[in-house]
């Protein structure tokens, strides 16, 4: 089964608070109720992978601000059928900073969300089911060109608030690396 090895995932993950606990529960729910859960053709929602990216000393983090949600994120993006959640997390940080020195800390599951996506298009309103993982990469190492940002930065762990409130990238921040 191919939802299996991110069941497994899940059911190691310790979430940090109450509120990843829900989301990681309602996030086994949801796989184990779609066996289509990787696919954005899924409607209600699909899952998503994506990379919290830091520097080797672990004193910043590497955000971008995203051309269609007006917001700052870490990279990430949509399954589109891979099953392997952490290769779609690494592709989608590849792709959206240019980067290649980006590489993977563990194959643990660093944090789960579950965020709204507002309707766009002839999209509906719907849920990203997003698994984030630990990634590390080299901050001297020029970024690529990307649609979709409209900015990218390599940012002081201690200056991360002053670009978002996202109380997700916030419990990032809290986490032990």
């Amino acid at each position: 089964m191919y939802r299996q090895p991110l069941l497994s995932l899940l059911s190691h993950h310790t979430p940090a608070d109450a509120t990843e606990k829900a989301m990681t529960e309602a996030t086994v729910a949801f796989v184990r109720q779609h066996p289509d859960c990787f696919e954005r053709s899924l409607l209600i929602g699909h899952i998503t992978g994506s990379a919290w990216i830091v520097s080797p000393d672990r004193k910043q983090t590497l955000l971008l601000h995203h051309r269609k949600l007006d917001r700052w994120l870490q990279p990430g993006g949509h399954a589109d059928g891979d099953p392997d959640v952490a290769a779609v997390a690494l592709k989608e940080a590849q792709e959206e900073t240019g980067l290649q020195s980006v590489r993977l800390l563990s194959p643990a599951i660093f944090d789960v969300n579950i965020h709204t996506i507002p309707k766009r298009d002839d999209v509906p309103e719907h849920l990203h089911y997003d698994i984030r993982f630990l990634f590390e990469a080299d901050p001297k190492e020029p970024f690529g060109i990307s649609d979709e940002r409209t900015n990218i930065q390599w940012i002081s762990l201690e200056k991360v608030d002053s670009l978002t409130e996202s109380e997700s990238i916030l419990r990032l921040l809290r986490k032990k690396i």
